[in-house]
């Protein structure tokens, strides 16, 4: 695994940064979200990666480590990544703008941080990889929000 603390500071001093580059109608290279609509469900999955959504597991149980291995690899998400928690149809935002977007976005990663700086030993349950500490947390989250800035040609 690369360095967690330099995935850590990607993800807490420069991911928004880069996603504030984008321009609004920013057309995607696959899948079907609009920038403002994948920084919301980025938004989304920080706050499960934090304890504050709660999510029960749905990859049965036997495939947890073959998910977990593949989460602890540096092998990326495939494009269209099939995610059975996503409507057919992306979500309507929930902003009005995509700075407010953004603003959200920045705040549930603070929260993030500061909840593994509280509570250090801290599992939270992703609905596809398990129960997972910060490491894995962080690994995740980097994993997914470079995925989603390759999506839209940052990466």
């Amino acid at each position: 695994m690369e360095n967690i603390q330099e995935k850590a500071n990607f993800l807490r001093s420069e991911y928004t940064k880069k996603l504030s580059a984008l321009q609004p109608d920013a057309q995607a290279l696959w899948g079907k979200m609009n920038v403002q609509q994948m920084i919301e469900h980025m938004t989304d999955y920080v706050r499960i990666g934090s304890g504050r959504t709660l999510e029960k597991l749905i990859t049965p149980e036997e495939h947890v480590p073959k998910m977990q291995a593949f989460l602890s690899s540096e092998k990326p998400f495939r494009e269209n990544t099939p995610n059975v928690l996503m409507p057919e149809t992306p979500a309507a935002v929930k902003h009005a703008a995509m700075k407010e977007a953004i603003d959200e976005l920045q705040s549930e990663l603070d929260h993030f941080f500061e909840v593994f700086k509280n509570e250090p030993g801290k599992k939270v349950t992703n609905p596809f990889f398990g129960d997972l500490d910060y490491e894995m947390s962080v690994q995740l989250l980097h994993k997914h929000a470079t995925h989603h800035l390759r999506q839209f040609g940052i990466v």
